[in-house]
């Protein structure tokens, strides 16, 4: 790669693009000629050239991309516009990673450029779709090559950056959780009006000769017979129907209601507000629904506390700005069994005292002590989702040895039993062959990789700790994959002139690292 000079980025599957020009060049000619002569807007001519000549133009904007980077820097030629970057510019060549089908495993990778202004622009080639892509790595390395010698790249390595990294803009998801609130907000401007749609059904009377239904404020009852119901699926609406169209044709209700009456019954509607509020029968009453001030309530908590996710995610964000962008941050998942949590005492307050919140005394009791929980709940997030370096790491488990050295009987007991440590080497080794190891046992005999976490040294791989050198202990980076908790640590090993990665909680990578220089020194 040192000797690249010039590399050319062309979008693969040119032909089949290009026929896809020339398709849509067939259809929209014809379909043209027929709106001209015959004066139609929309006709079967129309509508199979106007998705045709659709599909040709994106296909031809497809085609006409083309990216080449040369001594001098990168240039992006698209369908209607040029431009060109110089290497002194460009502080890094990123990956983009953007997840397609995350139950699949599906996912999208293009080369970021990060300029030293702060900018970030996407370059529309090299693209794959796929996590094992030579041609993509080759081109990326290619292009990496020459910013090397062109330019001044800030990294060694090859930045990725995903929805878990801290390079991912938060825009999204401040969005998302303004776009609740907002919502939350017109919800709950409904409860006002549905508590007062409320009282006035439970206090409204009968219409007599003294209070006639003027404005419908009063309960109007009238007789009716049924002729035939028809009991629809649940999804669908089921009806009643009357006798003679009186007092109306049909009434919809819900689909037990059709299947409780029976053709003939004789029964009394309760007509308020000049709608059809209930319908009594022998046996049977049906109900129409009213939406509650509680339940509107409901809905404007739920929708309040499903901003909390995105609002969450926008908070982890803040607080890794000074992290590198590909870094991962901690989950949120944390932060989202807070808000479930608050969703258990709040919701059920929220059903009962709709619009009391502020003046019933229970109701203040039951707030008091649901905030004191939530503050708990969120100070274990918060806590919980804290950026742990491995500095800091390092500094806790040194103070832990020294507590463990007051007790030497204590420990020398111990390091004669296996102990299981969840960690594993990312890379295929001979002791490590196709990444079969999920746990790495010490103890009571050599440091070994197993694919189990015990009892036994069963399938058990000696690793080889005189070979072994420990360069550096990081952080999780979106290069390490998805496979990797968003909690642990990666030490990067030389193995006999290899790099090999090693995977482990903070804690238990330092164990780790600490009994391989035991073990591997004379």
């Amino acid at each position: 790669m040192a000797d690249v000079r010039e590399v050319t980025c062309r979008p693969l599957w040119k032909r089949t693009l290009w026929f896809f020009v020339a398709l849509g060049a067939a259809g929209v000619a014809p379909a043209t000629v027929r709106m001209a002569y015959q004066g139609t807007l929309w006709d079967v001519g129309l509508g199979i050239g106007l998705p045709a000549a659709l599909t040709g133009l994106v296909s031809l904007r497809a085609v006409t991309v083309r990216v080449r980077a040369d001594a001098h820097g990168l240039h992006v030629r698209t369908l209607l516009r040029r431009r060109s970057v110089p290497w002194h510019d460009i502080a890094d060549l990123r990956v983009r990673l953007t997840y397609v089908n995350t139950s699949r495993g599906q996912e999208t990778r293009r080369v970021s450029l990060a300029l030293r202004d702060g900018r970030k622009r996407l370059l529309p080639l090299p693209r794959s779709r796929s996590t094992d892509d030579p041609h993509f790595d080759a081109q990326l390395d290619a292009l990496r090559a020459l910013h090397r010698h062109y330019g001044a790249p800030e990294s060694s390595h090859v930045p990725v950056v995903s929805n878990r990294t801290a390079g991912r803009g938060w825009v999204v998801p401040l969005g998302l959780c303004v776009l609740l609130l907002g919502g939350a907000g017109v919800a709950a401007s409904f409860v006002p009006d549905a508590a007062s749609d409320e009282r006035a059904w439970r206090s409204a009377a009968a219409c007599t000769a003294k209070a006639p239904a003027l404005r419908g404020e009063c309960r109007t009852t009238l007789s009716a017979v049924i002729a035939r119901t028809e009991a629809n699926q649940p999804k669908r609406d089921s009806w009643l129907y009357f006798a003679n169209s009186r007092p109306l044709p049909r009434l919809a209700v819900s689909h037990e209601a059709a299947e409780d009456f029976r053709a003939g019954d004789r029964v009394r509607l309760t007509v308020w507000r000049g709608q059809v509020r209930e319908v009594a029968g022998a046996g049977h009453v049906w109900r129409a629904h009213m939406t509650g001030a509680g339940e509107l309530a409901v809905v404007t908590a739920t929708l309040a506390l499903a901003a909390g996710c995105p609002a969450a995610q926008v908070l982890l964000r803040l607080r890794g700005r000074r992290l590198p962008d590909d870094d991962v941050l901690p989950s949120a998942v944390p932060f989202a069994g807070a808000l479930a949590g608050t969703a258990l005492w709040l919701l059920p307050l929220c059903y009962l005292h709709p619009t009391t919140l502020l003046t019933s005394r229970e109701a203040i009791a039951w707030a008091a002590a649901g905030s004191l929980a939530t503050v708990g709940l969120f100070t274990w997030a918060w806590r919980a989702t804290r950026v742990r370096t491995p500095e800091a790491t390092t500094a806790e488990v040194s103070v832990a040895s020294e507590e463990a050295e007051t007790e030497p009987e204590k420990e020398k007991e111990r390091q004669k039993q296996d102990v299981f440590l969840a960690a594993r080497f990312l890379e295929h080794t001979d002791y490590n062959p196709h990444g079969f190891g999920t746990h790495i046992v010490l103890g009571g005999g050599p440091a070994a990789v197993t694919p189990h976490p015990g009892p036994g040294r069963f399938a058990a791989k000696r690793i080889p700790v005189e070979r072994l050198t420990v360069r550096n202990v990081r952080r999780v980076r979106g290069g390490d994959g998805d496979t990797v908790p968003r909690s642990w640590h990666i030490a990067e090993l030389d193995d006999a002139g290899k790099p090999v990665r090693l995977a482990a909680a903070p804690a238990d990578l330092t164990r780790v690292i600490r009994e391989l220089g035991s073990a591997a020194s004379p």
